[in-house]
């Protein structure tokens, strides 16, 4: 029996924009947010961020789904309606070097927070969150050591946001063609990994290119990788060679300080 396929709808960032425009006003904007990349074992974590208003309208792009339900040529076509449809779409990444370093839970606040500098550099500013999954990794600083701060916002986390809220697939989306492209990238400068199909993940063709190749700069050496034996392992450092470019600079931690109006 195929999996049952979830179309998106606008309920949950319809209700929580209404929420926020009634202390922070009509213009008020809400972000939809997903990262990709998390369990793979080179490359980057990326992170999108869709943007919503008032203004924006309730016929979103017809086939939105969860990136991971899609073909690579829907996601394609998907992408620039996605941002033609939302306010604005940013997408950030943190590199491996990071990833070791912080570990993933801080590496996906580094991506959001190149993702945001983007968005406040347009003058766009969310003033909550809608977040996929069940880990609030945005303002819960029990989970790290260090990490950008990020903006102290309300924010919902929704389990499978990224297949049932379409402002949260349509960032699922952005970021998956965004760290795709870059992993094409990666394996033109890093051949022999077959991260062209792969995207960076422990494919057969991957774990064997480990076992012959031996691990890269955009690898994850801090984590247990298949083909490599733990002596191998035990003899590496993240190199500043795995670090990826954000698509923005990283905002200071003022930039960060948005205001909003706490719920009454």
């Amino acid at each position: 029996m195929a999996p049952l396929r979830i179309t998106p709808t606008r309920e949950e960032e319809l209700a929580l924009l209404a929420r926020v425009r009634e202390h922070a006003g009509e213009d008020a904007l809400i972000a939809g947010v997903d990262e990709v990349g998390r369990g793979a074992l080179a490359g980057p974590v990326s992170v999108g961020i869709a943007l919503i208003g008032a203004g924006t309208s309730d016929d979103f792009p017809v086939g939105l789904r969860d990136s991971k339900q899609l073909s690579a040529a829907a996601r394609t076509r998907l992408a620039p309606l996605c941002r033609q449809w939302a306010v604005d779409v940013a997408v950030g990444h943190a590199g491996p070097d990071v990833v070791d370093r912080e570990g993933i839970m801080a590496a996906l606040r580094h991506a959001a927070a190149n993702a945001l500098s983007t968005l406040i550099a347009a003058g766009h500013r969310p003033l909550a969150v809608l977040l996929d999954g069940n880990v609030n990794w945005w303002t819960d600083a029990s989970l790290f050591v260090a990490a950008p701060l990020l903006p102290d916002l309300p924010v919902l986390t929704k389990v499978k946001g990224d297949a049932s809220c379409a402002v949260i697939a349509a960032a699922s989306v952005a970021a998956k063609v965004e760290r795709d492209a870059l992993m094409v990238t990666l394996d033109a400068q890093h051949p022999g990994y077959d991260w062209a199909r792969n995207k960076g993940y422990a494919s057969p063709t991957h774990i064997a290119a480990l076992r012959e190749l031996g691990a890269s700069p955009q690898h994850r050496v801090s984590w247990r990788l298949p083909g490599l034996s733990q002596s191998e392992l035990s003899h590496l450092e993240p190199s500043q060679a795995g670090h990826i470019e954000p698509g923005g600079s990283q905002p200071e931690p003022s930039q960060l300080q948005l205001s909003h109006k706490e719920d009454e």
